[in-house]
C-alpha cells in the first residue's frame, strides 16, 4: 500500500471523531467524558453551507474547508449510515495544501472506487474504510477549481454491503471558506 495514502488516510477520520464531540453532541454526554474529550477545532467562520476550522493534530495546526451533504440517497432506499463531510484540509507542518477528502459514512466496498461529479466532468476517487480522495493527486487542483466555479458537487459510492449513495453537495461558500483556511494556515 501507498505510505501517502495511509498519512492521508488517517486525518479525515480524526477530524470526524473531534466532529463527533461538538457541542450539540457533547450536551447529550455525561459531564465526566466531557472533561476527558480532546480539543476541539474552532470555527473560523461560516461562508454559506461551508465552515472554515482550525485546530491541532499532534501538536500539529492544521485548517479544513468543511461540507455536508445538502440531500443524500440512496439505493435501496433508506439505508441507514453515518454522517458524511466533505473536507479540503491543509497541514502546513506536512507541506499539505487543499487535500480534497471524503467521510463517506459507511465502509466502502473494498478495492472499488467512488467518484466526485462536478458540472459534466467526473473524478475516480480511492477508497480506504469509509474515506475517499482523489485517485490522481494531478487532478486535485483541476478538481478544487471546478468546485469553486461550481454550484454543486455529487459524490457516488458503493458500500461493503452493495447499497450504492449519491450526495449532493451544495458549494455555495466553498471559495470565501477555503480562502479563510488558507490565510489561516500558511
Amino acid at each position: 500500500m501507498n505510505p501517502l495514502h495511509i498519512v492521508r488516510s488517517a486525518w479525515p477520520l480524526a477530524i470526524a471523531a473531534v466532529l463527533a464531540l461538538c457541542p450539540m453532541a457533547q450536551a447529550q454526554q455525561p459531564r465526566q467524558a466531557q472533561a476527558a474529550a480532546p480539543a476541539q477545532p474552532s470555527l473560523l467562520g461560516q461562508y454559506g453551507d461551508w465552515g472554515a476550522y482550525t485546530g491541532n493534530s499532534n501538536g500539529r495546526k492544521v485548517c479544513f474547508a468543511l461540507g455536508k451533504p445538502a440531500s443524500s440517497e440512496t439505493k435501496p432506499p433508506n439505508r441507514p449510515r453515518d454522517p458524511a463531510f466533505l473536507f479540503i484540509s491543509t497541514r502546513p507542518a506536512e507541506s499539505v495544501h487543499n487535500e480534497i477528502s471524503i467521510i463517506i459514512g459507511y465502509g466502502f466496498k473494498p478495492k472499488s472506487d467512488a467518484s466526485v461529479e462536478v458540472g459534466s466532468t467526473k473524478f475516480a476517487m480511492q477508497t480506504q474504510a469509509d474515506g475517499a480522495w482523489i485517485k490522481n493527486a494531478a487532478e486535485e487542483t483541476r478538481l478544487l477549481e471546478a468546485m469553486r466555479k461550481s454550484g454543486d458537487l455529487v459524490v457516488r459510492g458503493t458500500s461493503a454491503r452493495g447499497t450504492e449513495s449519491i450526495d449532493h453537495y451544495s458549494l455555495k461558500g466553498l471559495g470565501p471558506a477555503i480562502d479563510r483556511v488558507a490565510q489561516e494556515c500558511k
